[in-house]
């Protein structure tokens, strides 16, 4: 099982936040170095305010060399297909092939109203979705001359520019949706993520997403499995309670909701996920102050399921 940092920096956090921890878990080997892609703290002021997670991912593409780079989840209600398959190419140059576009149908409504998005209902969000995945994808692919015809956007003779580094950046698709989101998941995505669910949910939800995909005649061995939970690991209890207090969560609470207690808690419940048909999992640190956490986390979790 790999192991990922994912970031909510709209709870509060700066750049150099950011940068600090791309580069402690570049460092000590973690996977990749996600971050989340909202403009409003949930449950909190969120200072000094939130950041743009495109232009962040290109200062931080800039600033490590291997690790790799991406988004849980971009909202499709934030950018039109095409500025967005340009700024995802754009950002995978600067790192020279490692940036990978999580993205979603966008849900918190707040930030919407805060920021003056338009956020249309459930239906017409995830109509909206399917279609930039088309456009998005197809620009990347085209040798020039892109066009798509859809009910909310059109392209005509597109050149397609620029290229991305890669040939595809990996697309991931994640959520809950029993019937919308393996389809979609299915016909467009090369990794599946499920957040903060238990093990029976993943099991559930990766069923019906390997269905979806022999229904498309698609090896569903062709797509990769994901988890994302959070972490509160400490050498003791002492400093689970801690690191717990410091982010406003219960311990018991997150023991059972999350990756946490000890260091040999976290390696068997990260285990029963890949039992559960896990490959990756995205360990949400919410204290980005604490880089003590990564450490502890790679020197005696990650080489116990790897």
């Amino acid at each position: 099982m790999e192991l990922r940092v994912f970031t909510e920096p709209q709870q509060g956090a700066t750049y150099d936040d950011l940068v600090a921890v791309a580069k402690e878990a570049e460092s000590l080997g973690f996977g990749a170095f996600f971050r989340s892609d909202h403009y409003l703290g949930m449950g909190t002021d969120g200072l000094p305010g939130p950041s743009d997670a495109w232009i962040t991912l290109a200062g931080i593409a800039r600033e490590t060399s291997t690790i790799r780079l991406g988004t849980m989840m971009t909202s499709a209600t934030f950018r039109l297909p095409g500025p967005l398959a340009i700024s995802v190419a754009n950002v995978d140059q600067m790192s020279g092939g490692r940036v990978e576009l999580g993205i979603g149908a966008g849900w918190f409504t707040e930030e919407h109203t805060a920021y003056g998005i338009p956020f249309p209902d459930t239906g017409e969000r995830f109509d909206r979705l399917e279609e930039q995945l088309a456009i998005i994808t197809g620009l990347w692919a085209t040798e020039g001359g892109f066009g798509f015809e859809g009910a909310h956007y059109q392209v005509a003779d597109s050149p397609g520019l620029p290229k991305p580094t890669q040939s595809k950046p990996p697309v991931l698709i994640g959520g809950l949706g029993r019937k919308r989101t393996p389809e979609l998941a299915a016909r467009h995505a090369d990794e599946f993520n499920l957040p903060f669910v238990d093990v029976d949910t993943t099991k559930a939800q990766f069923a019906r997403v390997r269905d979806a995909c022999e229904a498309q005649q698609r090896d569903p061995a062709t797509m990769r499995w994901s988890n994302a939970l959070v972490v509160c690991i400490g050498a003791d209890e002492a400093e689970v309670e801690r690191r717990a207090a410091a982010i406003g969560r219960d311990k018991d609470e997150l023991r059972e909701n999350g990756v946490a207690g000890t260091p040999q808690e976290a390696i068997d419940r990260l285990r029963a996920y890949a039992d559960a048909g896990a490959e990756r999992v995205y360990l949400q640190f919410l204290d980005l102050a604490d880089l003590d956490h990564l450490r502890l986390v790679a020197a005696d979790v990650m080489p116990h399921v790897g």
